[in-house]
């Protein structure tokens, strides 16, 4: 895929990470930086104090951000393997379900209570299962084929990258509510997309 083609995020990773060609650094490491950032992001989520949201979220985006940079790797280098991906498969998972687990946890102060938390897993169980559903239809279709489409360098998954604004202006209890409603309706229909191709693929 040319260059031009891709998102603006996977475009900047590239010209990030081509330094790093020719040093010890591997996409594996890249990996493990993202789903540290994560993690931190989670921990800071989860305190539910208003300095300790915008923290997380900051780390958020970065975790997000760094997602692009081990596949860019990868193909300037040609060190792609299949525990590479897998590794950054389960990554992405574990990310995206700790965001919305830590948002959950932390508005269980507000009256939500014990409810926020199981809303923050239901949100991001749907998630992980929506990459899931994505990657089996990648390998039904192709990468390719199975891509996001992007408007002007920007796919539809970017809107994550928004998330500080949703912390800063104090909306996490309302991203929670779309999320806890959007993303297992989402999921619903990548499901549903999924089963339908592999039906279609046996006639």
């Amino acid at each position: 895929m040319n260059i031009s083609d891709k998102p603006w995020d996977a475009r900047i990773a590239y010209r990030l990470v081509y330094p790093l060609r020719n040093t010890f650094i591997t996409p594996n490491y890249l990996t493990s930086l993202r789903l540290l950032c994560g993690i931190i992001s989670f921990v800071f989520l989860s305190l539910g104090e208003y300095i300790y949201s915008n923290i997380g979220a900051l780390f958020f985006v970065l975790s997000n951000f760094l997602d692009h940079t081990d596949g860019e790797l990868a193909r300037i280098t040609g060190n792609t393997s299949k525990k590479g991906h897998y590794f950054d498969l389960v990554s992405d998972a574990l990310v995206n379900i700790l965001l919305f687990l830590g948002i959950g946890f932390g508005l269980m102060k507000t009256d939500l209570g014990v409810y926020a938390g199981i809303m923050g897993g239901i949100a991001g169980l749907s998630v992980a299962t929506i990459f899931h559903m994505r990657n089996e239809i990648e390998k039904q279709i192709g990468k390719q084929m199975a891509r996001q489409p992007n408007k002007a360098g920007v796919e539809a998954e970017d809107v994550l990258y928004l998330l500080p604004v949703v912390t800063l202006l104090q909306l996490d209890y309302y991203f929670l509510f779309l999320a806890c409603f959007g993303a297992p309706a989402f999921c619903l229909w990548v499901t549903k997309d999924y089963f339908s191709r592999k039906i279609l693929s046996k006639i």
